[in-house]
């Protein structure tokens, strides 16, 4: 194994055609940590906003972009028990995953599921831990409650239909095409409504009010989103796709006893993640081991046509996920 590895390098904020492709040095992992060598990774929308200047890694992370990845072991930090030299991985990752090679604590990867392969692999962490922490640890969602997920067709959108479906809610997603509400029906969704011809608000009123939203569009959509919540309603938001701020009437949020939350991932300590992927690997790994539940992916570009792939993903045309074959 060389020093050096292709990678993908942000060399300044701007659009897509600021990421390059570059030697650089080949990481070493740190004691818990886990040296992956990078067969696909997830392209994801903190991506774009890292590679515009409005998301900065933690300090701790690599500069260069890329939230998940899967591979194989290949060099183990000290004290790494849990993984030998050639275990398949799929991982979530502080960052560095545009790369021939990554590092991350080895409490963050995850076997592959069973009968999956490396492509499908990548498509996994950054959304099922998202969806994951978001939509059950988070927000409680249980069988029979009626929960509304907006993007129904985006990676976390095709992620939340089937696991809410899967362990017996009732799901609906907003989508802004008839070919995607189709998509999202497939997916499990009872009812999918295209936002561009129908008013969300009134058609969860008219079922009973959300139990429970999980909201990345932010902007209108947060007043809005109060409107349609049933008595004790959630509302958990991962992301302001049109702005985080809003006016709303906390007299509705006390008057229906409302909880809104929210959270980012990226931030979280590795323990949090840590207890997050222990979840995964004891509730959700069964469901993709039998086929119950699966990644949806829309388009494979390589390594070196990353700034294609993210020009892909800011067009919204996408159906699913987005990967890079490294």
């Amino acid at each position: 194994m060389t020093d050096t590895m292709r990678a993908i390098q942000i060399t300044e904020p701007g659009g897509p055609e600021v990421l390059q492709i570059s030697d650089q040095p080949i990481p070493t992992p740190r004691p818990g940590e886990i040296l992956i060598k990078v067969a696909f990774a997830g392209v994801n929308r903190p991506d774009a906003l890292q590679r515009a200047g409005s998301y900065a890694p933690p300090p701790t992370a690599s500069p260069l972009p890329g939230l998940e990845a899967s591979g194989e072991v290949v060099a183990l930090g000290e004290g790494v028990t849990q993984w030998v030299v050639g275990d398949k991985v799929c991982a979530l990752l502080p960052g560095g995953g545009y790369a021939e090679y990554v590092t991350t604590p080895a409490t963050h990867a995850l076997r592959l599921p069973d009968g999956m392969g490396m492509k499908e692999a990548a498509c996994l962490p950054e959304t099922f831990f998202t969806v994951w922490s978001n939509v059950f640890m988070r927000g409680g969602l249980q069988a029979g409650e009626r929960f509304l997920v907006h993007g129904g067709s985006s990676g976390i959108g095709t992620t939340a239909i089937q696991l809410a479906n899967a362990f017996g809610a009732r799901v609906f997603t907003t989508a802004g095409s008839d070919e995607k509400c189709a998509v999202c029906a497939d997916l499990g969704a009872e009812r999918a409504i295209n936002y561009k011809d129908e008013d969300f608000v009134e058609v969860m009123k008219s079922e009973g009010g959300a139990n429970l939203i999980l909201d990345m569009v932010g902007g209108g959509y947060i007043a809005r989103n109060i409107k349609c919540l049933a008595v004790e309603g959630r509302m958990v938001h991962i992301a302001f796709l049109s702005g985080p701020k809003a006016e709303i009437n906390f007299a509705q949020i006390m008057a229906k006893r409302l909880t809104v939350t929210g959270s980012t991932l990226r931030p979280q300590s590795d323990l949090a993640k840590a207890r997050i992927a222990e979840e995964l690997a004891e509730k959700v790994w069964p469901l993709l081991d039998a086929g119950r539940v699966a990644p949806v992916m829309d388009q494979v570009f390589a390594l070196e046509d990353a700034h294609k792939a993210h020009a892909r993903m800011e067009t919204s045309q996408h159906i699913g996920k987005i990967v890079l074959e490294v």
